[in-house]
């Protein structure tokens, strides 16, 4: 059968009419994508990009124009080209997968404009994508190329709308490709009017200015890069990638996720045992009976690191704070904190420390704090309101995670950073925000975007809150927080973000944002950050959206729903056959006498049977699915 759909694909393509001029062609190695580029009428370079006979990405432009007013892209004359592939298989430290294979077909294009600059357009054809970069290689003006903008094309088809969003952790709407008026956030995903959706992004920003994408203002249904600042680019020399991801279901570009990190090199660390995904309680107090109660809460419930977040070296606004001292904001605690005794305490109950640090003080102090908080015996470091876009800043931040490894320090990096890959070339880099998350009090359904939209772009760091009366008055319920444990992949999942355990400075049993002993926290405590197999199992953005983690033999499924019922339906055909299983169910049920009306039930289930569960508007599901022991 597949054969026989290979072969179909093979004939559609053949029916295309190609670009204008001389064309050049690749197909992803299962036959579904498409990348033909080439020279049109005009002498501009060009390509488009089909998707299971579907043109999804229509004729579309590419170079730069430099600081001088040169376009590089008119009059490009093809010298040459070549055809490779590879297919490999990696293992990476921590992920979604305990394996990620690395398949492609790949285009070189040599070319040469009238000018004399000497360039490769490289094509990549994946099962998952379409991935192109350009590779600078000779400048018959120097050893630099300085970029002003690039003239990177995406074109659409009529019809086509995205879910947009002008920041990092903005809010999203849904608006028509031809009316993004400002430089929208990558990964962008579009829904074309034949069904097919779509991400566009990038992958493999080190050292140049970040991209965004904006619509043309003179091309019809064309987005168009948009850098956040001039680059200087060395010759020879690559810029990272753009990709193009599709699929029947918003979903699929989740699963496919790891494109991007297949885009990035690989791991450039020797020893990595040092690296420890894992649970997070952040400690809000800056005391050191905090930090114990913090502590002995973790290692009772199978955490492994407490984080003490804004202000224990003093304000974190302030260019004065010292972060090489313990000198807690007086506007947030009163103290007494000793670090130095929570570290320790830490390390006695096996549970790590990692600290917050604003970039103000990162900026100045950098060198010398990675080396004083290794000493101390500090796990991880999270960087707070990172300077992000221009290339400057974007290189500063990679830098900085470089430097954290070789200080065996693990690395979250906050605020206005989207990651694209770098994690796999150093795996220290362990989450980051860029994420509407939960300090912003997204609704269920904005949730639901962002699983499907900010997801792919990698780990997001959702912060995730139970006890907060925010959850009932804003956000969706006490299942769905169970379930985004799930559903938002963070190798560090930070969890109770406004909570605090007895025995904390101004904790009180039964109070909001004290942590009670309800037994559902029973998932919280059993659900693994990283895994051995990842499946998308319902995707409709803003909806509804169900997904299902393998850890082991162990299943954990997160389920969350929208604004309107729905019944969710999970075909168990994942299971192995001939084993029977016994699923524990977290739903919501306002009959149940806790403070979370968090029922808990358990159900014996198979590998043919389908589990259907009745959601109401703003709920969640939560299930573990285990093997029965003989």
């Amino acid at each position: 059968m597949k054969h026989k759909v290979l072969a179909f694909l093979l004939i559609t393509f053949s029916l295309l009419q190609p670009l204008s001029g001389v064309s050049l062609q690749v197909a992803s190695p299962d036959g579904k994508y498409l990348a033909i580029a080439g020279t049109n009428a005009e002498g501009l370079f060009q390509y488009q990009v089909f998707y299971a006979g579907r043109n999804i990405i229509e004729p579309s432009t590419m170079g730069f124009l430099l600081s001088n007013g040169t376009v590089v892209g008119k009059y490009m004359d093809i010298m040459a080209r070549s055809y490779s592939m590879a297919d490999t298989t990696w293992t990476p430290v921590y992920g979604d997968r305990s394996k990620y294979r690395d398949h492609y077909n790949q285009l070189n294009i040599t070319l040469q404009d009238h000018s004399g600059y000497l360039l490769q357009l490289i094509f990549r054809a994946y099962d998952e994508g379409i991935a192109f970069r350009y590779h600078i290689t000779a400048n018959p003006f120097g050893k630099e190329l300085f970029i002003h903008k690039e003239l990177t094309e995406f074109s659409l088809p009529e019809g086509a709308t995205a879910r947009v969003t002008y920041s990092a952790q903005g809010h999203y709407v849904n608006i028509p490709v031809g009316e993004i008026a400002q430089p929208a956030e990558r990964p962008l995903v579009i829904r074309e009017d034949n069904g097919i959706f779509l991400a566009i992004g990038e992958a493999g920003l080190i050292d140049y200015a970040r991209m965004r994408l904006i619509t043309s203002s003179d091309k019809k249904n064309t987005l168009v890069s948009s850098l956040a600042g001039d680059v200087i680019l060395p010759v020879p020399g690559n810029t990272p990638w753009r990709f193009i991801m599709a699929g029947e279901k918003a979903g699929k570009l989740v699963e496919h996720h790891y494109l991007l990190l297949n885009l990035n090199e690989p791991c450039t660390l020797g020893d990595v045992s040092w690296i420890k995904p894992g649970k997070v309680i952040r400690e809000v107090t800056l005391t050191t009976q905090g930090g114990k109660a913090c502590v002995d809460f973790a290692a009772a419930h199978n955490l492994q690191f407490v984080e003490y977040d804004a202000g224990w070296y003093g304000p974190e606004y302030s260019d004065t704070s010292d972060a090489t001292t313990v000198t807690p904001d007086p506007q947030r605690s009163k103290g007494p904190l000793d670090l130095q005794e929570v570290i320790r305490y830490g390390k006695e109950k096996g549970v790590g420390i990692i600290l917050y640090v604003n970039r103000r003080a990162l900026e100045r102090q950098l060198d010398t704090i990675l080396s004083l908080y290794e000493k101390w015996g500090v796990r991880g470091v999270k960087y707070g309101f990172v300077r992000t876009g221009p290339q400057g800043w974007t290189a500063w931040l990679h830098e900085a995670i470089r430097k954290a490894a070789a200080h065996h320090l693990m690395v979250d990096v906050h605020d206005e950073y989207r990651p694209t890959g770098f994690s796999r070339t150093f795996p220290n880099f362990m989450t980051c925000e860029g994420v509407r998350g939960d300090e912003e009090s997204p609704t269920n359904a904005h949730t639901l975007v962002t699983m499907f939209t900010r997801t792919i772009a990698g780990p997001a760091d959702n912060t995730i809150c139970y006890y907060s009366n925010r959850v009932e008055k804003k956000m969706g319920s006490h299942a769905s927080q169970l379930a985004k444990a799930v559903c938002i992949y963070s190798p560090w999942q930070f969890l109770y973000w406004y909570d605090r355990p007895e025995g904390s400075p101004g904790s009180k049993p039964g109070d909001d944002n004290t942590i009670g002993n309800e037994p559902e926290l029973t998932f919280f405590d059993q659900v693994p950050t990283v895994w051995d197999d990842t499946k998308v199992i319902e995707s409709a953005i803003g909806k509804y959206g169900t997904v299902a983690r393998r850890h082991g033999e162990e299943w954990f499924i997160g389920s969350i729903n929208g604004d309107q019922p729905h019944t969710v339906k999970i075909p168990m055909t994942f299971l192995k056959k001939d084993i029977k299983y016994t699923a524990t169910v977290f739903s919501d049920d306002p009959s149940v006498h806790t403070r979370t009306h968090v029922k808990i039930e358990t159900k014996t289930l198979n590998h043919h049977n389908t589990f259907t569960f009745p959601l109401k508007p703003n709920n969640g599901l939560a299930m573990i699915i285990k093997p029965e022991t003989k």
